[in-house]
């Protein structure tokens, strides 16, 4: 893929320094750690180190080091080379559903204030909610198991909190001898879903303002008022809160190569940035509500760093979560007889631009693997580009 024009970091670059002191009423510490980051990345101040080709012997000049943030556009391919590996056989010789968890507009304010307890809630809420039905003789009646990814963007990059879960179509009988399938196409009936959904994420709001975590600042104040609150709640009720369905995937191969570019995404890629000028970002984005049609928006640059930080998550946040079967503490014993009771098939292959038999960094010259032959700290470079200098001008 060829290299983009504009980068999120030149955008910090450019108009960082004057972002921050325009917005620094609300910017917090974990805002200012994402931006330099992102402002530092693959530059000589997180140092960097040299490659030799171990095939042909081929010697590249310095590279500089990432800045590893997981809100970077450019750090998140080995995290999710890392992580494919690590699923590669988990994967079950079954088709897989996908099925979309998403909070009305109404709620946004709230949640951006509480984002730990509102996220967390949502993934609990969406999560009981596949359980529940799926266990219900009269949908399922089997025991399930998914992971969920959190996404909080929509291709606006405005707020749009949602959860993507992966599920295997059919599940654990109750006694676990048999592998039950799913009698509706799309796994589970989507109507249901929703109203429970709505029902469990509701309560959980009741239950956190009853025990005082919710953040209520600014215009969120008169919430605090209980009679308030559940006025505010009412109209949570009178929408259909949206689940929805997409098409089944194939089996393992299929899900692996959708999961590539899905799971480690942070709001904007750089490859969707179009231009950077007079102070405007222009980028690419997809009207869903107009037949998915790419179009091209412009912000002020600081509407666009407004909302790229929109998307900032708190400090240890896990972001991918496992339920049901595939939970971490009932994995290694359940998946095993998962596997027995729908048959084995070869293994599911990474995609090859995530194998982790490929090294990362290959040889421009034989595709040989490089190896790292001399590491530099920010102050070494500093230190050699200064030399570089200095003989220049007495040449």
């Amino acid at each position: 893929m060829n290299r983009p024009t504009v980068e999120v970091a030149d955008i910090i670059r450019a108009a960082g320094k004057d972002f921050i002191e325009k917005q620094r009423s609300w910017l917090t510490g974990l805002h200012l750690k994402v931006l330099s980051a992102i402002y530092r990345c693959r530059t000589a101040a997180l140092g960097g180190h040299r490659d030799r080709c171990s095939r042909c012997g081929h010697t590249v000049a310095i590279s500089y080091n990432s800045c590893r943030n997981r809100h970077c556009p450019k750090c998140l391919n080995n995290a999710r080379k890392k992580w494919l590996s690590a699923r590669q056989r988990e994967f079950l010789d079954v088709p897989y559903m996908h099925l979309v968890f998403t909070l009305p507009h109404t709620l946004s304010s709230l949640v951006l204030h509480n984002k730990k307890l509102l996220y967390t809630l949502l993934f609990r809420s969406s999560a009981a909610t596949l359980l529940e039905v799926a266990a219900d003789p009269k949908h399922l009646g089997a025991e399930i198991g998914f992971f969920s990814v959190l996404h909080t963007w929509g291709q606006n990059l405005l707020h749009h909190p949602h959860v993507h879960c992966v599920i295997p179509a059919g599940g654990l009988s109750p006694n676990h001898k048999t592998w039950i399938r799913p009698r509706y196409r799309f796994f589970l009936p989507c109507g249901v879903l929703s109203r429970v959904f709505r029902g469990k994420f509701v309560a959980g709001l009741k239950r956190a303002l009853q025990k005082g975590e919710l953040c209520l600042p600014g215009d969120l104040q008169a919430l605090a008022d209980p009679k308030a609150f559940h006025s505010f709640l009412r109209t949570l009720h009178q929408h259909q809160w949206v689940v929805y369905a997409k098409p089944p995937f194939g089996g393992p191969n299929h899900v692996l190569n959708y999961l590539a570019r899905y799971t480690h995404r942070v709001a904007i890629s750089n490859h969707r940035l179009i231009a950077l000028s007079d102070g405007k970002v222009t980028f690419r984005w997809k009207d869903y509500a107009n037949g998915s049609q790419q179009k091209l928006m412009t912000l002020s640059v600081d509407e666009f760093l407004r909302r790229f930080l929109l998307h900032t998550l708190p400090r240890g946040f896990v972001r991918i979560r496992f339920f049901g079967y595939m939970a971490n503490r009932r994995r290694a014993s359940l998946l095993p007889i998962c596997k027995n009771l729908v048959g084995t098939s070869s293994e599911a292959e990474l995609p090859s631009e995530t194998s982790d038999k490929l090294p990362v960094w290959r040889c421009p010259h034989c595709s040989g693997p490089m190896i790292v032959i001399q590491r530099f700290t920010a102050r070494q470079l500093f230190w050699e580009s200064f030399k570089r200098v200095d003989v220049a001008n007495s040449s």
